[in-house]
């Protein structure tokens, strides 16, 4: 069994979790009122929970027109419109392929939302598997994800690397035996990362060989 590299996407390749948190925002003020900020980090991961839509409508207290939806949809397309890679995540790529590390994509978002964004960022024909939420494989904080992306990679998860953004994908990552990388974004940086094998500020401030080889001690010391 050979060692993988399996990427979260939302907030980790991108930071698509600012623009959609943004354009809610703008949304509720809008409105007349503020989304609430911890709520919305407790959904940072997942592909359920706190539903900003059904709750905008309660406290306006009537249904909203679907415009307001598709505006706010356009919105945050436009955000997205402008966003790059984050920092580290070509090197990495670059290393792995350098490496011969396979490369999957674990996420929580439907795959559509993924394979879209990867084919529009040039990256789709470097991500080897993608395992997201689909309707089989559900969302994190289950591991499910980062185990099918591995079988479909051929890789022992206990050799290879996750790269995270959130305490739910870390949860899925480690609880899959992978050695974790967090790397927070503005909205998760005050969020509980400690299970994570790392925490980095940006994955130019670690290798990929050196979490490889931290996989591979962590495995032969067990």
């Amino acid at each position: 069994m050979r060692a993988a590299l399996v990427l979260d996407f939302d907030g980790t390749i991108i930071d698509t979790e600012d623009p959609v948190h943004r354009s809610w925002a703008e949304t509720y003020e809008a409105h007349g009122h503020e989304l609430d900020l911890a709520a919305w980090q407790a959904i940072i991961g997942l592909d359920d929970g706190f539903d900003p839509w059904a709750d905008l409508q309660r406290r306006v207290g009537r249904p909203l027109e679907a415009s307001v939806q598709e505006a706010r949809r356009r919105r945050r397309d436009e955000l997205l419109a402008g966003l790059d890679l984050r920092p580290g995540i070509r090197r990495w790529l670059d290393d792995a392929e350098r490496l011969g590390v396979p490369v999957g994509v674990a996420s929580s978002s439907p795959p559509e939302w993924v394979e879209g964004h990867l084919v529009r960022l040039g990256l789709r024909d470097r991500v080897e598997a993608l395992a997201c939420c689909d309707g089989v494989i559900p969302s994190k904080p289950d591991p499910t994800s980062y185990r099918t992306a591995c079988a479909a990679l051929g890789a022992d998860p206990s050799l290879s690397v996750a790269v995270e953004d959130s305490p739910h994908g870390v949860a899925a990552a480690t609880a899959a035996g992978l050695w974790t990388v967090a790397v927070p974004h503005p909205l998760t940086a005050g969020l509980d990362l400690s299970r994570a094998d790392r925490v980095v500020a940006s994955l130019e401030d670690l290798d990929l060989e050196e979490a490889l080889a931290q996989a591979r001690r962590r495995r032969t010391s067990s």
